[in-house]
């Protein structure tokens, strides 16, 4: 395979766990074509042309030195000028990180309105969904705004080294694989929540190592109700106003990936509770399901900067 087929590959898989269905996400890049279309020459210039085929935009190629079939990729979570020195120091030519960086970074913002769809499946009304998220999405994007984007980038053009990173098709991944597990094992209680996360590996191995799953509001005698996963995929953490309307959904029990001292606090307030799978944890499941499939193509894959490496081809 080669760095285009690699980032094929990505994009395939993401749409196929995408929670939303292939209708969706198909009408919705149609949208921006047609929104694309209607621009004048100057903003068409402008424009980021990945969007109109690609429905994530954190998710890209940032640097393909040479067109050929690639045998070792390093890859972690996040990938910054140290990792990129690294893989030219182990004469690894590709890197793939997780976390996204230059143009993927300034686009994180962007797949974050996944998140409302999400929430109206759990019974959120789409436009209180919609009204809360656009605010958050606002601060994301304003936060973003003053990042090195490109610092990585730069790093690995003058190292020649391939550079990509894969996040939301990732989390898409580690949602879809968590949400059959919770369905499958159907908890009753906060604490058969965590019971079910630490039989999958990568939640195992990160409660070893003093990180893993974890109640951050509610208690593991409490009843998990109605559980949904509202924040593992989408971009970052959603906006904390949203427990509320989570609550008035009939959501008992929210698994996610971080949350920060607000949401906690705005979770306990609305009687929510919250498991947090873990954050590196749950972003090295995703990696894993997706790198899986590069290693049955024959690539050797060399983990790094914080990746809990688990391959399940070994156990077929």
């Amino acid at each position: 395979m080669n760095l285009k087929q690699i980032y094929k590959l990505a994009i395939e898989m993401g749409i196929k766990s995408d929670f939303r269905s292939k209708e969706h996400i198909a009408k919705e890049l149609k949208r921006i074509k047609e929104k694309y279309e209607k621009l004048p020459k100057e903003k068409k210039e402008l424009f980021d042309k990945e969007r109109l085929t690609n429905p994530y935009s954190d998710t890209r190629i940032h640097f393909d030195n040479v067109e050929k079939n690639i045998k070792k990729v390093m890859a972690g979570i996040d990938i910054d000028t140290a990792e990129i020195m690294l893989a030219e120091e182990l004469d690894i030519e590709t890197v793939l990180a997780h976390h996204p960086i230059g143009m993927g970074l300034a686009g994180l913002d962007d797949v974050m309105h996944l998140q409302a769809d999400v929430l109206a499946q759990y019974g959120v009304p789409i436009n209180i969904a919609e009204s809360l998220m656009k605010t958050r999405i606002s601060e994301v994007s304003r936060g973003v705004s003053a990042s090195n984007h490109y610092k990585a980038v730069d790093a690995a053009k003058l190292l020649n080294i391939s550079l990509i990173n894969v996040h939301t098709p990732a989390d898409n991944l580690v949602a879809n694989f968590v949400d059959q597990k919770i369905r499958k094992d159907k908890p009753e209680y906060v604490e058969d929540i965590i019971q079910s996360l630490l039989e999958i590996p990568e939640y195992k191995e990160a409660a070893k190592k003093g990180f893993g799953p974890m109640i951050f509001s509610g208690s593991e005698d409490n009843r998990a109700g109605k559980i949904a996963l509202t924040e593992i995929t989408g971009g970052t953490e959603g906006n904390v106003k949203l427990f509320e309307k989570i609550s008035q959904a009939g959501v008992g029990t929210v698994i996610g990936m971080h949350l920060s001292e607000e949401g906690r606090k705005e979770a306990e307030k609305a009687h929510v509770n919250v498991v947090i799978a873990g954050h590196i944890s749950s972003d090295s499941l995703g990696m894993n399901l997706f790198l899986d499939e590069l290693e049955k193509k024959g690539i050797k894959i060399v983990p790094c900067s914080g990746l809990i490496r688990y391959s399940r081809n070994k156990k077929k």
